[in-house]
């Protein structure tokens, strides 16, 4: 059966086998590991997980073809195929698991905030992304590659690029470096209890992130607050913690 590649899923699929078993080492491999991959398309990640022991393995993926495909090329996927698009998903286990996947790029943002939503269950993600986005996650403050998605998943996991993935590695190759980023759960150090309200927040802030601060949360705070010094910043100049900090000081005004 020839696979067919899909523009309009971003399809580009992983045929270097050394790089297939590099980004497969950089899983913790725990005892009793629940581990999701986003995305098997052809599979190049999925057989080496598949051979796996003592690990729940399953894989979610949105393409009629591949669902079709890939129990016949690897009969050890029957019954582990979710047919589904991630982001309308429920969460694949109960409890704690991990996620793999290569990610499609045109909707790699998205990808990670439903990974967030699910953030209290989800131990560890090692994802291929765009060069650029991995890297834009991994971006500490003052960094012009440093944004929303940076301090969202910063607040809740240990972010580390890894390595570059070339073009060349792929059929077709994208016109783009891949690279691998893994999230480690860092155990909501913030304590962060309202994610919503972060999230609204940190939009807010980098929405007009040229200007100062006070320009963009206008709708959060009183003028006597936005009189502050931290407000005179644009959103670029502060942490993670800067960024909790300013959360907490809204949900005291609201109290």
């Amino acid at each position: 059966m020839t696979l067919t590649l899909k523009k309009s899923l971003g399809q580009h699929f992983l045929h270097d086998e050394n790089m297939c078993r590099k980004i497969v080492a950089q899983v913790d491999r725990k005892a009793g590991l629940k581990l999701l991959e986003i995305g098997p398309g052809g599979g190049s990640i999925s057989k080496y997980l598949l051979s796996w022991e003592d690990t729940d393995y399953k894989a979610i993926e949105i393409d009629d073809e591949k669902v079709a495909y890939l129990p016949k090329a690897f009969p050890a996927m029957e019954g582990k195929l979710i047919h589904q698009d991630f982001l309308k998903a429920e969460k694949p286990f109960e409890g704690s698991f991990s996620i793999i996947g290569n990610f499609p790029y045109n909707i790699s943002s998205q990808i990670l905030f439903k990974i967030l939503e699910w953030e209290e269950d989800v131990t560890e993600v090692v994802g291929m992304f765009q060069k650029e986005v991995a890297q834009r996650v991994a971006a500490g403050e003052g960094n012009k590659a440093y944004g929303i998605l940076s301090v969202l998943v910063q607040a809740f996991y240990r972010t580390e690029y890894l390595f570059d993935v070339p073009p060349s590695c792929f059929n077709p190759p994208p016109k783009v470096m891949s690279g691998i980023l893994k999230m480690t759960h860092a155990g909501n150090p913030f304590g962060i209890r309202n994610k919503k309200i972060f999230i609204q927040l940190v939009k807010a802030a980098f929405n007009q992130r040229r200007k100062m601060l006070r320009n963009g949360l206008k709708a959060f705070y009183t003028a006597d607050v936005l009189a502050g010094d931290i407000f005179s910043k644009r959103a670029e100049q502060l942490s993670v913690a800067d960024f909790v900090g300013l959360y907490e000081l809204f949900l005291k005004t609201k109290e």
